[in-house]
């Protein structure tokens, strides 16, 4: 909630909190405010989205373009991450928690195929949904066309890559394509990667949960 008070380009219509949450908080003046207790935040958010004290009313952030996107992190090396058909919330929102943790330029997801902002995504994310940018295309094979054209090196992970990587980061710009856990990337979007890479994972293993693989993913980037 206080990185959704404090994004400029955030609108939070009204809020509603028990007295000890809204005491922690620096509200703007004009805000509607009500008093609230517990049993009454709990019957206005779904069940997997805990509230903490605290639910707001807020209009969605407006839009990001991907070009936009592209023009920003041009002179650094930043990451972007793109997620193919994840459409689990809490996936979503951990995996934009991490690239909050590494510093990444963004996320890009196809818009029919990503959830909506929701209070459980907002809550996986702890903050990060008001910090890094979110780019939703129509078309992900498009988009990975222009990523490329904008100078980054499209690593797909998937298990059944022969490399790993570490051997296939390199030192330039980097975009990280991840697909759905269990079904992992369609075809056409490895087709659109320059190369595929895995995480070196005991055999034990079958698969990470995309978030996982995700974070492990970025800290490796950052660290090459």
């Amino acid at each position: 909630m206080t990185a959704a008070l404090a994004n400029p380009d955030r609108t939070v219509k009204k809020l509603w909190g028990t007295r000890e949450a809204l005491a922690n908080l620096q509200l703007p003046p004009l805000l509607p405010v009500v008093y609230a207790d517990v049993a009454d935040l709990g019957r206005m958010v779904p069940a997997d989205a805990p509230h903490q004290g605290l639910v707001a009313e807020v209009d969605p952030l407006e839009e990001i373009w991907l070009g936009d996107l592209l023009d920003q992190g041009r002179d650094d090396r930043r990451p972007l991450v793109i997620l193919d058909q994840v459409t689990d919330p809490h996936n979503v929102g951990a995996v934009l928690r991490s690239a909050a943790a590494f510093d990444a330029l963004g996320i890009v997801t196809q818009d029919r195929h990503a959830p909506p902002e929701s209070g459980a995504l907002a809550r996986s994310a702890s903050g990060a949904l008001e910090t890094v940018p979110w780019v939703r295309v129509v078309n992900l094979a498009r988009a990975l066309d222009e990523i490329a054209e904008a100078g980054f090196w499209r690593i797909g992970l998937t298990g059944h890559a022969t490399q790993t990587l570490g051997e296939s980061m390199g030192e330039g710009r980097i975009a990280l394509v991840l697909g759905a856990e269990g079904e992992g990337m369609r075809q056409n979007t490895e087709a659109h990667c320059d190369q595929l890479a895995k995480l070196p994972i005991s055999p034990n293993v079958e698969s990470l949960n995309v978030s996982n693989a995700a974070a492990i993913a970025l800290y490796a980037i950052a660290t090459r």
